[in-house]
This record gives C-alpha cells, sequence and structure tokens, in this order.
C-alpha cells in the first residue's frame, strides 16, 4: 500500500538509522557532490528547502560521514527539533526564502566566500523558487561562489514559469558550467540541472565526466507539454550515469 509506505517514511519520531550508507539521496546527488569535489571532509553549504532532514536528503550524509555543515532553511517549523536532533552541526533558519536578506544572513552566521554546496528545492507553484535564486543573485552571489549547485526547475511541471530558463541564464551569466543538464528518474520527467563553478572544482575532472556520458543522453523522454521555447530535446537518467 503506498499510503502505508509513504507515511512509513515520512514518521518524525523514527530513529536514523545508525548505519550510514554511502548515499542517501534518491538519485544520488550526494554521490555527485562528493565526485566533485573528491570527497571533501568540513564542507560547508546553504541548503534552501530542507523537507526531511534524513530521508532522501541531499546532505545527511555530507554532514554525518564527512563532517559537513551549513545552513538550512526550511518555512516551516514543524521539523525543527528533529533538524536540532538529527542535523546538529548546522545552523537552522525558520523563515521564507523569497523574504530573508541573505547578505545579513551571511554576515552574521560568517559564512565563508566559497561554499561547497547550493540546493535550492522549493515549491512548484508560487513562483518561490526562482524569487529565491534572483535573491540570491542580487544580494550575496556578487562576493560567494558555490562549487557545486543542484537545482531543481522541474522542467516538466506546467506550474514552473520558466524556472529552466531563467536559473540557466543566471548561472551562465555567473559562470557556472553544467555537468549534467534534465537530469530524470528512469527517463520520466526532466527535473534538475547539476553545476559546479570553474575556479573551485578539478574542471579536467568535470570535462572527463562529461565526456564519458554523453552517450547517455536520451531523446523522447517522457514529459509533459512544454511551456517555454525551450523544449528537452535530450535528458540523461540519474541511474545512466557513470562516475
Amino acid at each position: 500500500n503506498y499510503n502505508i509506505f509513504l507515511q512509513y517514511h515520512t514518521l518524525e519520531h523514527l530513529k536514523p538509522n545508525l548505519t550510514i550508507h554511502e548515499f542517501n539521496s534518491h538519485e544520488e546527488q550526494d554521490k555527485f557532490i562528493l565526485n566533485m569535489l573528491k570527497n571533501k571532509k568540513n564542507g560547508f553549504f546553504l541548503e534552501i528547502g530542507s523537507d526531511h532532514p534524513i530521508n532522501d536528503n541531499k546532505l545527511y550524509i555530507l554532514e554525518k560521514k564527512y563532517e559537513w555543515n551549513g545552513i538550512i532553511l526550511e518555512p516551516s517549523n514543524k521539523r525543527l527539533n528533529f533538524y536540532k536532533k538529527t542535523r546538529p552541526n548546522s545552523i537552522h533558519i525558520i523563515d521564507d526564502a523569497t523574504k530573508i536578506d541573505y547578505k545579513s544572513l551571511f554576515e552574521i552566521n560568517k559564512v565563508p566566500i566559497n561554499l561547497d554546496y547550493l540546493k535550492i528545492d522549493l515549491q512548484l507553484w508560487n513562483g518561490c523558487t526562482i524569487a529565491t535564486l534572483e535573491k540570491l543573485n542580487s544580494e550575496v552571489m556578487d562576493k560567494h561562489k558555490f562549487a557545486t549547485i543542484i537545482f531543481e526547475h522541474d522542467n516538466w511541471n506546467r506550474w514552473y514559469r520558466k524556472r529552466r530558463l531563467v536559473s540557466r541564464k543566471i548561472f551562465e551569466d555567473r559562470g557556472y558550467v553544467i555537468v549534467f543538464s534534465d537530469i530524470n528518474n528512469m527517463n520520466n520527467y526532466p527535473f534538475e540541472d547539476w553545476y559546479i563553478h570553474p575556479d573551485l572544482v578539478d574542471i579536467e575532472l568535470v570535462n572527463n565526466l562529461i565526456k564519458k556520458n554523453e552517450q547517455k543522453y536520451k531523446s523522447n523522454v517522457k514529459a509533459h507539454t512544454y511551456f517555454d521555447e525551450s523544449p528537452v530535446n535530450k535528458s540523461i537518467n540519474w541511474q545512466d550515469i557513470e562516475y
């Protein structure tokens, strides 16, 4: 029963598994981050839209196994105590991501000039994903860089409001490189772009990874009708990525 499965995997009182698996996120974004940063220890992140602090979380392994810390930003305090219990190394901010003064947030918390990871994963339908990225762009991205970025554009969804186009223009203007574009899950519904900044990673490693996976992209990936002028012509299944 799917509802029972969903309920089981979202119960807040579950204790974290004492055995930390190699990768925790569903599409192995943490594997991408660790490969790009060569299993870096003591990294720093900005996680906007954490949702569950353990289940399918892209940073849980990095914090627990690789001693990362950073800022977790969520709009609701319903899991605040759970964050504090399971992700104690990090700063927990409960606020609207589109209303935060990121310049002050970074200054108060002494955020490093170069961060290791940015995640933006917010609601589809209210425009907050792009609003948040635009706010970061105007307030802190002149000064700060992110070594890796996972950006969920959800281009398959009619509510995305050109997130894919706008986000790519912002990241391109800032010098970021897409390593994998239009990531999909089992050849269904492209939903993410994965970036690096060439100043902060081994660009030879990146170029080799891109070349190794060029033939893994496929056309005719299942998706709904697109609503912008840049339909997805090819997409890569995260399960096909070879490191």
